[in-house]
């Protein structure tokens, strides 16, 4: 059984997750549909810094969130003046870690969706008379729904394990900042403790699993519900 405080160990990963993800999703779609539709110079270099996360320490970008994100950063210090948001010992700035780690997943997946998307398609509505917007909405974001749905839950499966970035960034608070893996690492740390590192492992180890799964259903999903329309399309 699991007890109380691990119950909000719980609930503040989810928490911390879904906003990390919810605040990730349109950056991530957006990024993605640039560097799968759009050649400029410098697109290397973006492409780059958007997966820059997934090759530099943890650690590393904890530090660097703490430079811009910190109260007296250029970013974190403007938003705690002016917008009263604070992301250093709070539970934002452990979303904002995961945010981060999360985002080089979500526009690979999102970016290989797009890819995918016929742009004959797009340029037979556009012969068509629709609208630059309108062919987005009605051909390119619908068929993109299945890496959106993959990036998604990888992203909310890696928000899960986030820890060098979270700790580095915005400490280890119970309650506060002490997520699933900084609440692992902590009891590791007290003898003793064996049992409770287990249900917690097991906590993430079933999330996890289930985010997994629940991102190729949402994939097979789509690709029937595509390959329905087009049949019926084509009749």
């Amino acid at each position: 059984m699991l007890s109380g405080a691990e119950w909000e160990i719980i609930r503040l990963s989810l928490k911390v997750s879904v906003v990390a993800i919810l605040l990730t999703l349109p950056l991530a779609y957006g990024l993605a549909w640039v560097l799968a539709r759009r050649s400029f110079p410098g697109r290397v270099l973006l492409d780059a810094m958007v997966h820059l996360p997934l090759v530099l320490p943890p650690v590393v970008t904890g530090w660097l969130l703490l430079l811009l994100f910190g109260n007296s950063g250029p970013i974190g210090g403007w938003m705690a003046e002016n917008l009263g948001i604070g992301f250093v010992f709070r539970w934002t700035g452990a979303a904002l870690a995961a945010a981060i780690m999360a985002l080089p997943l979500m526009v690979r997946a999102i970016r290989l969706s797009i890819e995918a998307v016929d742009r004959r398609l797009v340029g037979a509505a556009r012969t068509l008379g629709a609208s630059r917007l309108r062919a987005f909405y009605t051909i390119t974001l619908p068929l993109s729904l299945p890496g959106i749905a993959a990036g998604t839950m990888l992203g909310f499966a890696r928000s899960l394990g986030e820890f060098g970035a979270t700790i580095t960034f915005a400490s280890n608070i119970p309650g506060e900042t002490r997520t699933l893996p900084l609440a692992i690492y902590s009891a590791l740390q007290v003898p003793g403790t064996d049992l409770a590192v287990a249900r917690l492992a097991i906590v993430s180890i079933v999330l996890s699993l289930v985010a997994l799964i629940l991102s190729e259903w949402l994939v097979r999903r789509s690709a029937l519900g595509q390959a329905e329309g087009t049949r019926l399309h084509a009749f």
